[in-house]
């Protein structure tokens, strides 16, 4: 048969221009909805990590609709330990800026003058003065308020979301005696993936745990004001790949600078360094290197990239939504390889040579 009237097939270019705007207007759907979609990853994350816990319960004998209510109840205890330490952490810091507003008035004084002395420009000099300004810390508190306010916004959905995934959850595990074995491929990716970013946030919660104690601790020994903001700060940042770090120390380590001087500050930042490069960098990598498989430069793109798409949930979810989206572009094709294996990914299996038995 002839195939004249059969339609062409589209050309390169037009395949990769048609992917690059479907990719755009994804991404432009993904921000402008950013207030639902943050929510939803939270809510589908916290189920990942709890739905272990209704398998011995249904082994044991409890119905479904039981061992839902129990995945159900502890996503919120975790939601609730989260909230109770954010708002602890918020109230404890409110109180330390209007105390400490005179020392830091006159650590941001020194400063400017230090810099003056030393030969470096006006502009340099009164940058660093606003950054220092008391005024702008106020600003900070009174913009936490009404982040507070979209906090418990986006908490309202995250508690309904988690309701709705931990039904089907249970529902979706009978997809196989439903479908058949042809979905047992699908269904093993799916628990694959769950799998690791179970271990990714245990992991990290485990240490987080214990550089907050430590930090905490050496905080509280060096005389720094309200050492358990900082700590919480340390387990949080902790969650944030690469640069969570950078992040909790600067808050410390300036207040120790208004508290104590120089020596004080360098004190924070060595130990605050010590424990980040045993524990963050030496030991935690071999943990997490089974769950992540991913390069660290994506690692530290995907968390810049997902903080601007979904906000700042986007900083600690960045890791699971790089993997669902590696997984979901590329596991499945063949020609995607060298991508595969470029973002990190060492389960990328080895080809055969041609005429290899």
């Amino acid at each position: 048969m002839s195939d004249q009237g059969a339609p062409a097939a589209p050309s390169p270019s037009l395949r990769a221009a048609v992917v690059v705007i479907a990719t755009l207007l994804a991404l432009g759907a993904l921000w402008f909805a950013r207030e639902i979609v943050a929510p939803l990853a939270l809510g589908a994350v916290l189920v990942i990590i709890v739905h272990p816990l209704r398998h011995p319960l249904q082994r044991h004998g409890w119905p479904r609709w039981a061992a839902t209510i129990v995945v159900v109840a502890v996503a919120y205890l975790i939601l609730g330990v989260l909230a109770a330490l954010l708002v602890f952490a918020g109230v404890q810091f409110a109180q330390l800026v209007t105390d400490v507003l005179d020392d830091l008035q006159a650590a941001a004084a020194s400063v400017v003058d230090w810099l003056s002395s030393v030969g470096l420009g006006e502009q340099v000099a009164d940058a660093t003065s606003s950054a220092l300004d008391p005024a702008a810390l106020l600003d900070l508190v009174q913009g936490a308020s009404g982040w507070l306010v979209g906090f418990v916004t986006a908490a309202f959905f995250v508690l309904a979301y988690v309701i709705f995934m931990a039904a089907d959850a249970a529902r979706y595990g009978r997809a196989e005696q439903a479908l058949g074995r042809g979905v047992r491929p699908a269904i093993d990716r799916i628990r694959a993936y769950n799998a690791s970013v179970r271990r990714y946030y245990v992991v990290n919660a485990s240490f987080g745990a214990v550089v907050a104690v430590i930090d905490g601790l050496a905080l509280w020994a060096l005389g720094i004001p309200v050492p358990a903001v900082w700590a919480i700060l340390a387990f949080v940042t902790n969650f944030i790949p690469n640069i969570g770090f950078v992040l909790g120390v600067i808050p410390p380590a300036v207040l120790a600078f208004v508290v104590g001087g120089v020596p004080l500050m360098i004190a924070v930042l060595a130990i605050y360094s010590v424990v980040n490069v045993v524990l963050q960098v030496l030991v935690q990598p071999k943990f997490v290197s089974d769950a992540v498989d991913l390069s660290l430069t994506l690692s530290f793109v995907s968390v810049v990239f997902w903080t601007f798409v979904i906000g700042p949930l986007g900083a600690i979810l960045s890791i699971p939504l790089t993997l669902l989206v590696r997984d979901v572009l590329l596991d499945r094709d063949p020609g995607a390889r060298f991508l595969r294996w470029l973002s990190g990914d060492a389960r990328v299996p080895q080809q055969t040579p041609s005429g290899a038995p």
